[in-house]
């Protein structure tokens, strides 16, 4: 018998990164011409660029308006009072008046038109900051705790973010020719057309990649939920090193059981100077070993899960010329924003500012947006910081500075103590309808009510100051982290969601699913039950989720 082999094809996207490795498509020459859209290719290619091409669903059925999402390139979420007032400005002037704090310590526009689009993106680069590799098959925007403390350990971390930031950025010079210099590449010029990214190859990475950097005890980032994460390890107040984690993340598709979230694994501990031989390592992993066939199967997480940990490691020793040791130990014990003031170890101020799923902006009379401006305009020796939860934190205040602080948010209606619930400050949602066109269900408009209403039902069952962490998506993609939240919802179609339970307050656990489809309306009559056993079979001090895991969850698993 004669066979033969067939070599398994490519999606569209390694194609087209193959014939046009600049990723600068014919996107200069779209901006250029007055269109309001791209084309399907250079949607793809605009990714790499900072950028989603989206449309504006709640005016789908009269006409379709095309609208872009820019994201920045914000390393460790670190902004300068000058850079908020250029992001400010830019939100104003080409977006919907909105800045949009993401779960990646990032800002997104939403609502930008494609004359503003260069614009934009040129304001951007001259304030310092970029677009350029905040979305696409590459490394992602890099997460750092935001923890204010001016401590050795954590400068020292710091500067170790911007360090992989500069050795993960792709060298490709179509980003500075459309945004900068606003014109297209000639792509038949051989330099262009046979260009190969001395990381990341003719083709770049099968997929997305994300990376963070944590402090213990806190877990902010949610390190393993990161396809790459860097555990800082601190011994006597100096940062030694890192434990290294590799393989999580969130996405998975509504019924294929190929699919699913995935938390890192601890590969061991190396030190510090090796940082960017150890990133470089592990994103080249990724690179070789990813599936280039099926987007949905690209992540790295899935090379460590069928592959082994053990490969995967020996790899990665390989490739970054070093042995590593036994992870050292550590402990997370929260993934949560501290909220209102607090001292510094350096003797400084920090103020962390809660933002309702992350959209800064002014409402009636509290005008947010308005009063994080002021304050960047009358306090420049302050810094910005973006949080993983996406809220603000306004660090390096002095106590002078303090108290006229307190004065601009008070003129403005915005409380610095006191400013929300538990549950609403533990909650996070992602943007969903009407800007992403993934969405299958409301997510950042609907989770306020629905905390609303959890927080009706605690009242009511004598569980009024119990925290619990709330997330919600409208897809199963996973942008808001919802598999390491207490309660979860996942949409599935307008007004039903999956219910998942059982993640925990360290960030160390997944949870799981509970219910496939839970109407919106039904939230009172399936919470209702679970909540009023969990208030009388907890064990003191237990919280909800860890119930769900320890009590209900294996109730579950036992009568399926």
């Amino acid at each position: 018998m004669i066979t033969t082999e067939t070599t398994p094809k490519l999606t569209h996207n390694e194609v087209i990164k193959d014939a046009i490795p600049t990723l600068a498509g014919n996107i200069a020459a779209t901006v250029a011409s007055g269109s309001d859209q791209f084309s399907a290719d250079d949607q793809q290619f605009i990714k790499f660029h900072g950028i989603y091409q989206q449309d504006d669903r709640d005016l789908r059925k009269t006409q379709k308006k095309f609208i872009m999402m820019i994201r920045g390139r914000i390393p460790g979420g670190i902004m300068t009072p000058a850079q908020w007032i250029t992001f400010d400005d830019l939100a104003s002037t080409y977006g919907n008046n909105t800045l949009r704090i993401t779960t990646r310590q990032s800002i997104q526009f939403h609502g930008v038109v494609m004359s503003g689009l260069g614009p934009l993106i040129k304001k951007i680069n001259d304030s310092l900051l970029s677009t350029l590799a905040a979305c696409g098959d590459v490394n992602r925007n890099i997460t750092a705790s935001p923890t204010p403390a001016q401590t050795t350990a954590r400068a020292a971390m710091i500067a170790d973010v911007h360090k992989v930031v500069a050795a993960l950025a792709p060298k490709t010079k179509a980003y500075h020719a459309i945004w900068i210099d606003g014109v297209q590449l000639n792509l038949d010029d051989p330099a262009n057309k046979d260009f190969v990214d001395p990381l990341y190859g003719k083709t770049y990475l099968p997929r997305k990649f994300k990376t963070a950097f944590v402090l213990p005890p806190n877990n902010d980032m949610d390190v393993f939920t990161n396809d790459l994460g860097f555990i800082g390890i601190v011994e006597n107040g100096q940062l030694v090193g890192y434990n290294l984690a590799v393989g999580g993340g969130m996405g998975r598709s509504h019924g294929q059981v190929t699919t699913y979230p995935r938390l890192a694994d601890v590969f061991g501990f190396f030190k510090a100077e090796h940082i960017v031989e150890i990133a470089k390592a592990v994103l080249t992993v990724h690179r070789d070993f990813g599936d280039r066939t099926d987007r949905k199967h690209a992540r790295l997480k899935y090379v460590v899960a069928e592959r082994g940990v053990d490969f995967v490691r020996g790899e990665i020793e390989q490739r970054a010329g070093i042995k590593l040791e036994p992870a050292r130990a550590y402990q997370f014990t929260t993934t949560s924003d501290t909220y209102g003031w607090h001292k510094a170890i350096d003797g400084t101020n920090f103020l962390t500012l809660f933002v309702e799923t992350g959209r800064v902006k002014d409402v009636d009379s509290r005008r947010q947006k308005t009063a994080l401006r002021r304050i960047a305009e009358k306090f420049g020796n302050i810094e910005f910081r973006l949080t993983g939860n996406q809220n603000v934190i306004l660090a390096n205040v002095s106590d002078a500075d303090k108290a006229n602080i307190n004065a601009v948010f008070t003129e403005h209606g915005v409380r610095t103590e006191n400013q929300t619930s538990l549950l609403h400050g533990n909650s996070m949602a992602c943007p969903a309808l009407p800007t992403c066109g993934l969405a299958l269900a409301e997510s950042e408009r609907a989770l306020p009510g629905l905390v609303d209403r959890i927080e009706k039902l605690c009242g009511d069952l004598g569980l009024g100051a119990e925290e619990i962490v709330i997330r919600s998506t409208g897809c199963p993609n996973g942008c808001a982290r919802p598999y390491m939240a207490e309660i979860a919802f996942v949409g599935k179609a307008p007004g039903r969601y999956q219910l998942w339970l059982g993640g925990n307050a360290s960030g160390t656990r997944l949870n799981k699913l509970f219910k496939d489809v839970l109407k919106e309306a039904e939230l009172e009559s399936e919470l209702r039950p679970l909540l009023a056993r969990f208030a009388k079979e907890r064990n003191a001090g237990e919280r909800f989720g860890d119930w769900c895991e320890r009590v209900l969850l294996k109730e579950t698993a036992s009568t399926n």
